[in-house]
């Protein structure tokens, strides 16, 4: 077949494809109201002759221009979120524990019960404990009333070391005279100065503080024995009744009446409880995203429980150091609080909860698809916009991205301009200057038929009104009426 009979053949299959039905009924405004079946017939015919136009292309010796999918530039709003997971749990938690070997006599609370600092939870038999204590007690009066007679006699002893002291120094002094007279043997003058030298000794063996004399350091030292030991006793015997260390709700009761204190179901704490008032979320951030977390950073908080709902959160504490991630892992991960904000939630300490970080976010900017930036051979980041099929590279700089958005700016002598049309996804060979043929995106597709919609029915029901005053008996004006039917789905 020769080229020009290839032409011709063509031109046919072209024409009959555009074909319109044969005259006879009313076609005025049939297009615009087409049913969804005819539409994708028309759809079906139009992508047929897309493919045979580019049969031909290719078949032929015509320039090939190349088709791209273009987006209208828009400013809007973009963010970039960080999701991570971890338990929720309340703001303080205790577990309340006991070191007494007892029985536990009573349990005054459950699971779920409010209970204020000092509440009293629990009661332990305290039937030995007020035996120890009375013992203790027995124990440290014995060691005061040791202490105190060690200390009359020390008193009396020491009183009496003066008086001999005084007698001997006394004696001592007549029998020095004495002898100077020659009365007495130089004998007895030495046995007098002994005798004064011993009663100084008896003197000095006696503790003084401030001039009063004391009882002897051991004394002291067993008195303060006896009364740690009688604290301990009176602290057991107050420990008997365990109380709340803090306000908040009992989430756990691991213990029961029979059982001894010091050792609850599975080493678990007696009683757990926390404050639930305000909620926190425990999360791990990998060390390559910490960088980009700040304390103050909100986020938005979804759990199972809370259904299609969330709640508001921020990040609280960042610690200040990391630790292991675990499972063979050589990444470290630092432990992150963020603060729940939001009151009266369904949300419930002890579930996990995903949280959606926003480290970042940007509005009424330029945001375009990540797949929409143009790298040249230079390195040079671009914009392709479209102009009358003609492809421009605008330079461009980026701002915050997501995971499939990015905020972009023009850059140094470069203009943006809502409205322009771009290149979603460019191919790298273009370049400045090359022929596209746009295709519109779905979405420019469908703002178009929203914004024809509306004329074509006015214009429909204009005609059908027209129809029917030219020919009531007719019956046209009742097909108008099917008509405007079937149009409906047009303008959806």
């Amino acid at each position: 077949m020769s080229e020009k009979d290839r032409e011709q053949e063509f031109d046919k299959q072209i024409q009959s494809l555009l074909e319109e039905e044969p005259a006879g009924k009313k076609k005025k405004g049939r297009l615009r109201r087409m049913s969804k079946k005819k539409k994708i017939i028309l759809g079906s015919g139009a992508a047929a002759i897309a493919i045979l136009v580019g049969l031909k292309l290719f078949g032929g010796n015509k320039e090939i221009i190349p088709t791209a999918a273009t987006a209208v530039l828009e400013k809007g709003s973009i963010e970039n979120i960080l999701s991570v997971s971890g338990p929720v749990s309340g703001t303080d938690s205790v577990d309340v524990v006991s070191n007494i070997h007892a029985e536990i006599k009573s349990i005054e609370v459950k699971e779920g019960d409010k209970v204020t600092e000092g509440q009293l939870l629990a009661e332990i038999d305290d039937s030995d404990l007020l035996k120890e204590l009375e013992i203790a007690r027995n124990s440290y009066d014995l060691a005061v009333a040791t202490r105190d007679e060690n200390l009359r006699d020390a008193r009396n002893g020491y009183a009496k070391a003066l008086q001999d002291y005084e007698a001997a120094r006394a004696n001592y002094n007549r029998q020095s005279v004495l002898a100077q007279a020659g009365g007495i043997s130089a004998v007895e003058l030495e046995a007098a100065a002994n005798t004064l030298e011993d009663a100084k000794r008896a003197v000095n063996g006696y503790t003084l503080e401030n001039g009063q004399v004391t009882a002897d350091k051991s004394y002291e030292l067993q008195i303060k024995n006896a009364q740690y030991n009688l604290d301990k006793a009176l602290e057991n015997l107050e420990a008997a009744k365990i109380k709340a260390p803090i306000s908040g709700t009992v989430v756990r009761v691991n213990s029961k009446v029979g059982q001894f204190a010091d050792k609850p179901e599975e080493n678990e704490p007696i009683f757990i409880i926390e404050n639930l008032d305000t909620l926190e979320l425990e999360i791990k951030i990998s060390e390559y995203s910490i960088g980009k977390v700040e304390v103050g950073q909100r986020a938005e908080i979804r759990a199972d429980i809370l259904g299609d709902n969330s709640v508001q959160g921020e990040i609280l504490s960042i610690s200040p150091t990391g630790e292991e991630k675990g499972g063979g892992s050589t990444e470290r991960v630092i432990p992150t609080i963020i603060r729940v904000l939001d009151e009266d939630t369904s949300l419930i300490a002890g579930i996990t909860a995903k949280a959606a970080i926003v480290l970042e976010e940007a509005k009424d900017t330029w945001v375009v698809p990540i797949s929409a930036l143009h790298t040249g051979a230079d390195g040079t980041t671009s914009l392709v916009v479209v102009e009358n099929g003609i492809c421009r590279m605008i330079p461009v700089t980026t701002g915050v991205e997501s995971d499939i958005s990015v905020e972009i700016f023009p850059a140094e002598g470069a203009v943006l301009t809502e409205g322009m049309s771009y290149i979603i996804t460019p191919d790298p060979m273009l370049a400045e200057g090359s022929k596209v043929t746009e295709l519109p995106s779905a979405g420019q597709l469908a703002k178009g038929q929203e914004e024809s919609a509306a004329p074509a029915e006015n214009s429909d029901e204009e005609s059908d009104a027209g129809a029917g005053e030219e020919s009531p008996a007719s019956g046209q004006g009742d097909e108008a009426g099917s008509d405007a039917e079937t149009s409906a789905p047009l303008t959806e």
